[in-house]
């Protein structure tokens, strides 16, 4: 009876992983006939033209809430239009805001990160925990690895499974708990990234459809990223601990494997004396700004005296940018990795040299939001929008929880958060404010959907790298192998964040230093 129970079961989950397989067999092949970001942006900049072409021959148009006066659709294809695709596309480029903010916040990380210095913040923190807080250290760290960029899944990935395997645990499951907290908690963080001074940026863009002149600041969302880093943290925890462990047992590491040695992860003491002095630089970097915002009448603090005006505030990206590339140089002298003062600049080379792909896309993304506003399609279709959801009853929570669920889903295609959001945020973040909802409050809303989804799209290229790395361990593991393990990830982390973001909504605390309450 009980081998007939078995074989039950075992031809159920037989057929959930053949169903599970041509699910995702269907995504993959769907995602491949999506373009590259870059030929989308220009697909959608060339349907903005005609269809502003339409609108301003149908006489679409719209009554501005704000200044009561009649706004009206205007054609790229007139004479005017055509001479501002060509004679302002250079502009429109240069103005893009995210683009000069990532620029400077990149030149730090990429000296802080070509001097070892973050490699080894990653492996000094997990290295050094006790086994029992193994999993969350790890989970936790994944979660705030943000801070560089895509070279977090390079460096904790396989770190994840070392540390498991040291600890007498399964490293497939360190590997699926590094590649899961780094994607499904992307957005979140205790430490400002580059991606909060990106996503930042956008959403000025975007508001700037509205309100000109309105600005989110890059911490508007830190409060709620903060808290988020450590909920996600415990949330995959308690998922791999009572349920991947479990899923995990009985999969045999097979890979070969042998060679993996932790001993290359342990800190020589140059590079634990390196982190000391870079830590030590911070705190002095961080009293000194703290000395200058003191006094009453300090230049560095805003026009109106207040902390949150002061430029340290609002150019929170040169900040940043600094800590890093000072800390990146102190370290760096101090291991051997950067030993001259002529290799900071070369240094900081390199992090423009990389953000090459980002800034090829951030063209084509410049000219479709350029395209978008000076037909004034988005006050158009955000003041249209504004009033259908106004006129239906339909409350701002639950508006945020559609876009959670529409951008969550587009996410498993268009993996680039940025790319997403440039996409998305013209209609979105204008929509929303024409019915109260702040732009940093939609901005902290996307974040849950850009991340939650990420480690169950066959569209990612770091989902193939976490296979790659996952069949080091169990040969025959495949696509189905790595999604039976992150999938719950998934689930629970969307569902645990957006309930956080409801419970934050409910109780109208501040997202983030200076950010409207909702």
């Amino acid at each position: 009876m009980a081998e007939k129970t078995e074989t039950v079961s075992s031809e159920k989950t037989s057929r959930s992983v053949r169903v599970t397989l041509r699910v995702l067999a269907g995504i993959e092949r769907l995602g491949n006939k999506l373009p590259h970001p870059f030929w989308l942006f220009v697909i959608m900049a060339g349907i903005v033209v005609v269809l502003s072409a339409v609108l301003d021959a149908l006489g679409a148009f719209a009554i501005s809430p704000t200044t009561g006066e009649r706004v009206e659709i205007t054609s790229l294809l007139s004479g005017e239009g055509i001479q501002m695709m060509i004679g302002e596309a250079v502009d429109n480029f240069a103005a893009f805001p995210p683009l000069a903010l990532i620029i400077v916040v990149m030149l730090g990380v990429a000296v802080a990160e070509r001097s070892g210095m973050l490699s080894a913040l990653l492996r000094r923190t997990v290295t050094r925990v006790p086994p029992k807080y193994l999993t969350f250290a790890l989970a936790f760290t994944g979660v705030c690895a943000s801070v560089l960029s895509d070279a977090a899944y390079v460096v904790l990935i396989p770190l994840g499974a070392l540390v498991f395997k040291a600890a007498g645990r399964s490293p497939i499951l360190g590997t699926v708990v590094a590649f899961g907290s780094i994607s499904a908690g992307y957005d979140a963080s205790v430490l400002v990234t580059a991606g909060d001074v990106l996503f930042a940026g956008i959403s000025t863009s975007a508001a700037d459809l509205i309100e000109p002149g309105y600005v989110v600041n890059p911490l508007a969302n830190y409060f709620f990223t903060a808290v988020s880093a450590v909920v996600l943290g415990l949330v995959i925890t308690l998922v791999t601990e009572f349920l991947l462990t479990k899923r995990t047992a009985n999969m045999t590491v097979d890979g070969d494997s042998s060679d993996d040695d932790l001993g290359e992860m342990e800190l020589t003491a140059a590079e634990r004396k390196g982190l000391r002095y870079a830590g030590l630089v911070l705190l002095g970097f961080a009293v000194l700004i703290a000395a200058a915002l003191i006094p009453s009448g300090s230049p560095f603090r805003g026009e109106d005296g207040g902390v949150l005006t002061s430029p340290i505030i609002t150019g929170i990206a040169l900040v940043l940018g600094l800590a890093f590339l000072i800390m990146g140089a102190v370290y760096g002298r101090v291991v051997g990795t950067l030993p001259k003062a002529a290799d900071i600049p070369a240094a900081m080379a390199t992090g423009v040299r990389d953000l090459a792909p980002v800034m090829v896309l951030f063209f084509a993304a410049s000219q479709f939001i350029a395209y978008f506003k000076w037909t004034s399609m988005g006050e158009v279709i955000a003041v249209r929008g504004a009033d259908l959801l106004g006129s239906l009853g339909v409350h701002p929570l639950v508006m945020l929880l559609g876009l959670i669920a529409v951008a969550a889903v587009m996410n498993l295609f268009i993996t680039s958060g940025s790319a997403q959001w440039t996409l998305i945020a013209p209609v979105f973040v204008p929509m929303f404010m024409l019915l109260d909802v702040p732009p940093e409050t939609t901005q902290a809303a996307y974040r849950i959907a850009d991340s939650a989804t990420n480690l169950i799209s066959p569209m990612s290229p770091y989902f193939v790298m976490a296979l790659g790395f996952l069949q080091r361990y169990r040969k025959n593991a495949g696509i189905g192998t790595l999604m039976s393990l992150t999938l719950p990830i998934s689930i629970v982390v969307l569902t645990s964040w957006t309930l956080l973001f409801v419970a934050w909504w409910l109780t109208g605390v501040p997202l983030g230093p200076g950010a409207p309450v909702r």
